[in-house]
């Protein structure tokens, strides 16, 4: 029997006319002495014994490789996972502008309340007056010296803009440069130094349904923070140029003591007031995260805590039929202008130049 002659002990022999002769040691000893049948001692084992003490061998020895391989593949499948993880947070921390205070800590990142503790002392309120008022905006601070992005709606025509920190902390600011083209400002506050700044991101890796975040201040309510989605790319949105030829121009999204909103156009209706002759339009990120009034010039953000949109425009139903009130609510449409757009117009800006 082939399966079991490698089981036979040294000096065994087994003879194909006595079959009950087997080559197998006694059960108290393996010396190597063939069981002797007339000897009243065990009986043989059955002839197919070998082959199951080689199968039960082997299912052991199969079951840990089995082991070993789903160790393997949940081990790397682990190792991916957290690779993945290490490139998000290299590339998040490499970004354009980054400087301190924006890096989401790895216990809080993914998470709204991560993302709001790293990047809110980057955002301000922007007050700005001017002979049709006061209005009430928001800004991103990109430079510890204090350069601030904001829209140009919000600064438009003011003789006088004052910036207030997070920290409570007041500045008067200076118009750097403007694009009205672009609905884009840059300001810069006086005697500031050591301030946070954001991280600025790339809104090409933008995706519809990616969690976000938008910070600003809303009627004045200073780092109110609020999070949705992309509910949308490539959005054509336009706006008014300046603050002329439009009754809710200057206004910020947020003049004191009432008035409309920032006016815009959508799908070929205007929103919140007449837009007026000079406009502009531009692709915009939609999102669902709630803007009100004052979210002028404010932060969207993604989950790593990076800045991918400047906040520029958001639709609310007219007062009278939303009911009382001088403005109405956010209704999930609000706007933001892709932080690449920011990018590719910093230098024009700087330079006190806009399109």
């Amino acid at each position: 029997m082939d399966m079991t002659e490698n089981l036979r002990p040294s000096g065994a022999h087994s003879t194909d006319q006595d079959p009950t002769s087997y080559p197998y040691a006694s059960p108290s000893a393996y010396d190597g002495t063939a069981y002797d049948s007339a000897a009243g001692g065990y009986p043989p084992p059955p002839p197919y014994a070998p082959t199951t003490g080689r199968r039960k061998a082997k299912r052991p020895v199969a079951l840990l490789a089995a082991v070993a391989i789903a160790a393997g593949v949940i081990g790397g499948g682990t190792a991916t996972l957290v690779g993945q993880l290490n490139g998000q947070d290299a590339a998040a921390t490499g970004s354009g502008g980054a400087v301190n205070g924006t890096t989401v800590s790895q216990s809080s990142k993914g998470t709204v309340a991560g993302v709001a503790e790293a990047v809110s002392p980057a955002i301000v309120e922007i007050g700005a007056a001017s002979s049709a008022g006061k209005s009430t905006g928001s800004g991103v601070v990109i430079t510890e010296d204090g350069e601030i992005v904001t829209n140009n709606h919000v600064i438009s025509g003011a003789q006088q803009i004052q910036v207030t920190l997070s920290t409570g902390k007041t500045y008067t600011a200076d118009v750097v440069g403007t694009d009205p083209d672009k609905d884009l400002a840059l300001i810069k506050l006086q005697g500031a130094s050591g301030l946070k700044t954001a991280t600025l991101g790339d809104s090409s890796k933008v995706k519809v349904g990616e969690e976000v975040v938008a910070i600003g201040s809303p009627e004045g309510l200073t780092g109110t923070v609020t999070s949705g989605i992309v509910s949308a790319l490539d959005r054509d949105v336009t706006v008014a140029k300046d603050d002329s030829g439009s009754s809710g121009q200057g206004q910020g999204q947020g003049r004191q003591g009432g008035g409309q909103e920032w006016p815009f156009e959508f799908g070929g209706q205007q929103f919140n007031g007449d837009t007026g002759e000079e406009t502009t339009t531009y692709k915009a990120l939609q999102t669902d995260a709630s803007l009100n009034p004052g979210n002028s010039g404010g932060a969207l953000i993604n989950m790593d805590g990076e800045i991918i949109g400047i906040n520029s425009a958001m639709y609310a139903p007219s007062s009278s039929a939303a009911g009382s009130g001088s403005s109405a609510g956010s209704v999930g449409l609000g706007f933001a202008i892709p932080v690449n757009t920011l990018k590719a117009d910093l230098d024009t800006l700087r330079a006190g130049n806009g399109s």
